[in-house]
């Protein structure tokens, strides 16, 4: 008898439990808001330009035209890289310099200017616009200088040929 009370005890624990309720819904709290829109990387940097020039000489004369701007905080560069690390108008990124291949521009030694974040995604910010647009108003003129001075630097280090003695 025991074991039979003891069952119908456990019997009805468990059944009352297995029953399923309907979710309560606090009709006073506010709505879930909506997810934020899903942001996409661009996929090539706003400003991007090539210009008919050696990569070496481009690489250069970014530099030169990054240190004498106005709100360009110049970070540091790496040569193997092609590259600058800047900051303007509180934006850090990379500009690159990248040589295309000859196939691609019809024989012309040609570089690419670009842009990225630190992770080397494309960026699309109007400071690195702004910046990618003067680098392409004014690279040519500070290319021209850069391989003037490059020659004239070249010209002191060529060892001055002496004038034989003619002699008796």
């Amino acid at each position: 008898m025991r074991t039979l009370a003891f069952l119908l005890l456990v019997l009805l624990l468990v059944v009352p439990g297995c029953r399923t309720r309907e979710p309560v819904v606090d009709v006073s709290a506010p709505a879930p808001a909506a997810p934020p829109p899903l942001v996409t990387a661009p996929a090539k940097t706003r400003g991007e330009f090539t210009i008919e020039a050696d990569k070496l000489d481009t690489w250069n004369a970014v530099g030169q035209i990054a240190v004498r701007t106005q709100g360009v905080e110049y970070h540091g560069r790496a040569q193997m890289l092609d590259l600058y690390s800047l900051r303007y108008r509180g934006v850090d990124f990379f500009v690159l310099t990248k040589a295309l291949p000859a196939a691609q521009t019809g024989n012309r030694i040609t570089t690419k200017v670009t842009a990225t974040t630190s992770a080397g995604k494309p960026i699309d910010h109007d400071a690195t616009a702004e910046l990618l647009a003067l680098f392409q108003r004014e690279l040519p003129a500070e290319i021209r200088s850069v391989r003037a001075r490059q020659a004239a630097e070249r010209a002191k280090k060529a060892p001055v040929k002496k004038k034989a003695k003619v002699g008796p």
